[in-house]
């Protein structure tokens, strides 16, 4: 089976299960090409729905998790969005496909991942902003963003992130036990919490 077919047969089996429910993360998840985003030797793998290492103990999300997370943050074309953890920057291309080039902006930890995401996103012609540094303080110079998203487990949802969203936060929280959760920023501070699914992330480093 050719890589296109594997993927589209996975995208069909989020739509049938309704891991994936809106048009535009579907159409997201068929255009990018997430073999571009392993190693080699993991090709025959890459359209199984599960994670994978990509080195420094650090994994790319299985696709339901993914487009789970993209419907929650229903963002559209030109919605700004921030990243919290690049990864291999295969998220961040899904999301893009979604709010068009120049509209997501990614904060990695790991200085080796994030430069060769930033490479790897570019050779593939996506338009997304990455940079090195702590995710927990966000990435004030571009904010306010339409919406935020977490690819790694935070205790508590990071303030400074909070603080320069607009619309909604999601991702995984807590100690142990993580839950993903959909947050939707208060004008006047704090946020309303919502709890969709326990899950299980890498921890979010700094």
């Amino acid at each position: 089976m050719d890589l296109t077919t594997a993927r589209n047969q996975l995208v069909d089996s989020l739509v049938e299960t309704e891991a994936v429910t809106k048009d535009a993360t579907e159409a997201a998840l068929r255009a990018v090409p997430r073999h571009e985003f392993v190693d080699d030797h993991q090709q025959s793998e890459a359209y199984m729905d599960r994670p994978l290492p990509i080195g420094n103990d650090q994994t790319i999300s299985a696709p339901h998790i993914v487009g789970r997370m993209v419907d929650l943050l229903d963002v559209e074309a030109g919605d700004r969005v921030l990243e919290i953890g690049t990864g291999c920057g295969y998220h961040a291309a899904v999301t893009s496909e979604v709010v068009g080039d120049g509209n997501v902006y990614s904060v990695e930890y790991d200085r080796a991942l994030g430069e060769a995401a930033a490479e790897r996103l570019a050779s593939l012609g996506y338009d997304v902003s990455v940079r090195i540094g702590d995710g927990r303080e966000g990435w004030p110079e571009h904010a306010p963003f339409t919406a935020s998203y977490l690819t790694c487990a935070a205790p508590e949802p990071p303030s400074a992130v909070i603080d320069q969203t607009e619309q909604v936060v999601v991702g995984p929280f807590g100690v142990g036990q993580q839950q993903l959760k959909r947050l939707r920023p208060k004008e006047a501070g704090g946020y309303e919490a919502e709890t969709i699914a326990p899950v299980r992330f890498v921890t979010m480093q700094g």
